[in-house]
């Protein structure tokens, strides 16, 4: 941001403006704009659990057993305690919904919830009740609405298994870093000095999946953050290592069953 001196604007933490000692209300929402905030939020935690919504752009969030983007008409679930940080696209406008403990009852663990229109209006408009007002009947009613709203929506598959073991966290930065990284599981094995194997046992113990299927739910991951940030097929395509946008194409849509123009329209 470039100040009218024509000088670059520190950006200032969003935490400064997030305000979630608010005890008197069993939710409430804040939203924000990071052309205003810094991109990166260091590892932290909340009492109250947080959904995030991403209203434009996109915004990483990494826990000690994952890594989510958010995507369009979901939100990501962080449970109250959960150590966290976020990284955002300099386009990002977020909504953040904290909800009390025991207000609701809501996954325990970190997931990815579908976001139905009407819950994502609510949110919104909770966003604009003032900090400082005290919960009336409205806004009460409100609330207890848009919290049995939030239990009935799903669970949806859009996360990176992640592990803090030193030999799969490294293979995790290396090709978060590098998405196009073609190396094969034996290539891996060498490089972390381990037998085939045992990576392909350790791999499946720590995240759940085949090192295949857990490297395309990576470039799956990868692929909607770019997206949302505004890079094209062809770009995303090209970044992630493959030999033609079709064959992106037909692992995005494999995968959450469109395209990606008609994911991001919808």
């Amino acid at each position: 941001m470039i100040s009218k001196s024509g000088q670059s604007a520190k950006r200032r933490p969003c935490s400064d403006d997030i305000e979630p000692d608010r005890s008197n209300c069993p939710a409430f929402a804040v939203r924000l704009d990071f052309s205003d905030y810094e991109a990166e939020v260091p590892q932290h935690q909340h009492k109250e659990g947080q959904l995030i919504l991403a209203l434009h752009g996109a915004v990483t969030c990494r826990t000690e057993n994952g890594i989510w983007i958010v995507p369009p008409d979901c939100g990501v679930w962080i449970p109250g305690g959960v150590p966290h940080s976020n990284q955002v696209t300099s386009n990002a406008r977020l909504s953040y919904l904290f909800v009390q403990p025991e207000a609701a009852k809501l996954p325990q663990a970190c997931c990815t919830l579908s976001v139905s229109p009407m819950l994502r209006e609510m949110i919104l408009r909770l966003a604009e009740v003032p900090a400082s007002s005290a919960p009336d009947d409205h806004v009460g009613r409100m609330v207890r609405v848009l919290l049995d709203e939030l239990t009935q929506m799903p669970i949806q598959g859009l996360d990176l298994p992640a592990s803090s073991h030193p030999k799969i966290a490294a293979i995790t930065a290396a090709l978060m870093a590098e998405p196009s990284d073609r190396r094969t599981l034996v290539d891996w094995a060498a490089h972390v000095a381990m037998s085939e194997r045992s990576l392909k046992r350790l791999m499946v113990q720590e995240t759940g999946l085949t090192f295949g299927r857990w490297r395309r739910q990576l470039h799956l991951v990868v692929a909607l953050r770019e997206l949302a940030s505004g890079a094209t097929v062809q770009r995303v395509s090209s970044d992630l290592g493959y030999e033609s946008a079709t064959a992106f194409i037909v692992m995005f849509k494999k995968a959450l069953g469109t395209t990606p123009t008609r994911y991001f329209a919808s």
